[in-house]
């Protein structure tokens, strides 16, 4: 454990300190984010903060590399190597989308780049962990990767419209997969604590946590297509290298662990990010536009639209990512018995929450429209 948290603070404190550097050369070449009707702020802010945030998780991998705690993971070199090419297409197409604001065709087509040397390195889904079905073909293989990849980074793009709110929510989930992977490690193997999930969501989460000052209300750099890329990759490579680890098991049930739980985690720290991508790409289709158009009806639009200031609709889906992640993750420590009616009456009281300013104005019209 204390290997995997050097490593984060170590991604944290190269993301901090070079992201004040990336604002400045923004700023001296004009990339900013363009004023938007559906937008939030109304100040230019400049781009490229993914650019510190990816610094952050190379550096971090690389020192990584050289400790011999970790050696199981870097023993094979292919599927690294495959991550950071995946890593080097989204820094070049990221860059050049904040610069010139490419069409979606190239960015998808950047996307499925990346996600495809991921999978023809080896990081491939092996299980499915509902019942451990195993996934033996390997065109399978490689087709679902690259699904699940695109669809992650799609996902996060589509959530990163407030100040801090996808570095935030990845700070939130991505220790929440931490701390899951890394316990699944230790029950899978008690020699050897090493596993790539885990260290991936330790950079990860170091990352983030580093860019979060620089990036929370009001925001002074954006991360930009190469943050929101950053992110969904790694949650979305992790969630994917776990299946192996589940394949590794060969039935042996994790222990207190339900059998879903591989895959019930990584979908409850995606739930809000993918539930906005679906109702987006449901909402576009409707009305005959493309899928990947931009419009303010996401969730956080809602949110500010409805009355919650900018910061509180940010605080009010970290309070909503950190009980969906937690309360999957808790089933790893208490009986679902105790966990689920408890979760259940919170995600209840952050539902009213949310809902209280249309409930307010309801009651409010409600005793105008009294004689």
């Amino acid at each position: 454990m204390k290997v995997y948290l050097l490593l984060l603070g170590l991604s944290a404190v190269i993301s901090f300190v070079l992201t004040p550097a990336v604002r400045r050369l923004a700023l001296a070449g004009g990339v900013y984010t363009p004023q938007r009707q559906r937008d939030v702020h109304r100040e230019p802010v400049p781009k490229l903060g993914g650019v510190a945030m990816i610094a952050g998780v190379l550096v971090a991998l690389g020192i990584g590399a050289m400790i011999p705690f970790l050696d199981g993971i870097f023993s094979d070199p292919d599927p690294i190597r495959g991550l950071l090419f995946a890593l080097a297409v989204v820094l070049a197409m990221g860059v050049a989308d904040d610069l010139w604001d490419l069409h979606w065709t190239l960015k998808l087509a950047a996307q499925v780049t990346a996600a495809a040397l991921v999978a023809f390195h080896g990081i491939r889904v092996e299980a499915m962990p509902v019942g451990w079905i195993p996934v033996g073909n390997e065109p399978i293989q490689i087709g679902l990767t690259i699904f699940i990849l695109v669809l992650t980074m799609n996902a996060i793009n589509f959530v990163d419209g407030l100040d801090g709110l996808a570095a935030g929510m990845a700070v939130i989930g991505g220790s929440a997969f931490f701390i899951y992977t890394y316990l699944l490690t230790r029950t899978i193997n008690e020699f050897d604590y090493s596993n790539l999930a885990t260290l991936l969501m330790a950079v990860l989460v170091g990352s983030c946590l580093g860019f979060l000052p620089h990036n929370f209300n009001p925001a002074k750099i954006f991360m930009g297509e190469v943050g929101a890329m950053l992110i969904g990759l790694l949650l979305a490579t992790a969630a994917v290298a776990v299946t192996a680890d589940v394949a590794a098991m060969e039935g042996f049930r994790f222990r207190n662990v339900p059998a879903y739980m591989p895959i019930l985690l990584p979908i409850a720290v995606m739930a809000l990010p993918l539930l906005d991508l679906a109702l987006a790409v449901v909402r576009r289709t409707v009305r005959g536009s493309s899928p990947f158009s931009a419009d303010r009806g996401h969730l956080h639009h809602k949110l500010v639209d409805g009355g919650w200031t900018h910061r509180q609709a940010v605080l009010l889906l970290y309070l909503w990512t950190f009980l969906i992640a937690y309360g999957v993750v808790s089933l790893n420590f208490f009986d679902w018995l105790i966990i689920l009616p408890v979760v259940g009456v919170l995600l209840l009281g952050a539902g009213y929450l949310t809902l209280h300013p249309w409930v307010r104005r309801s009651r409010e019209s409600s005793r105008e429209s009294r004689p």
